[in-house]
């Protein structure tokens, strides 16, 4: 008998003994989990298929041991531009043993909603107004390092200057971004900087980053 799982995530074929590596899992070592999305059951000839899950069906494992994956290389690098990146990463996952495949009434578990908190009984003498604090900015702007030629100082001289979305940087002249930028140190041609915000802010990636090829700095060779 068998079983076709989500866990964590992630769907396995399980079977009663066999040991799986999921994603860590919050559970301490040495306690049992249920999971309780199962997809598909296989007993013999017998196989239920879910819509999408089994109604009363379950997978109880219990947790042997939390663990680390082998380290993966993660390497970017951009041609013509002398941009090389290396990270590691290891994953975290959680080493668990299928004890039992339940076919039938298993319960589902119920995911606790936070309680409202209770309402303070409001005082009699007036509490002191709070200082009003500077809004920050609900949203985030678009990452305009992508333009070719900016670099993290001139995005962050762009944002404080008010620009900090592709759209509003295709709108402002190359001539007024080179103003705004005076102070930082270099040699920056900003006459493709507002074409290439523009592509960016359609999502035309593909024909941006065959322009940026033929680019050098961010300018037109």
């Amino acid at each position: 008998m068998y079983a076709i799982v989500e866990m964590a995530g992630q769907q396995f074929k399980v079977a009663k003994d066999q040991k799986v590596y999921v994603h860590r899992l919050q559970a301490e070592e040495g306690k049992k989990v249920t999971f309780d999305n199962v997809l598909l059951l296989a007993d013999g000839s017998n196989v239920t298929i879910g819509a999408p899950a089994i109604d009363g069906a379950a997978v109880e494992a219990k947790v042997v041991k939390h663990l680390r994956g082998d380290k993966v290389i993660v390497f970017h690098k951009k041609r013509r531009k002398g941009y090389r990146k290396k990270n590691g990463h290891r994953q975290s996952l959680t080493e668990i043993v299928i004890e039992s495949i339940i076919s039938k009434g298993a319960k589902k578990t119920e995911t606790k909603k936070a309680e409202p908190k209770a309402k303070k009984v409001e005082e009699k003498a007036a509490p002191v107004a709070p200082k009003a604090k500077a809004k920050k900015a609900s949203a985030k702007g678009d990452d305009l390092k992508k333009v070719e030629g900016i670099g993290p100082k001139i995005a962050e001289t762009l944002n404080n200057a008010g620009i900090s979305t592709f759209a509003e940087l295709a709108k402002t002249d190359a001539a007024k971004i080179s103003e705004i930028i005076a102070d930082v140190r270099g040699n920056h041609v900003t006459d493709t900087w507002p074409k290439q915000a523009e592509l960016a802010a359609e999502g035309k990636w593909d024909e941006l980053q065959k322009w940026q090829d033929e680019l050098d700095g961010g300018v037109a060779k």
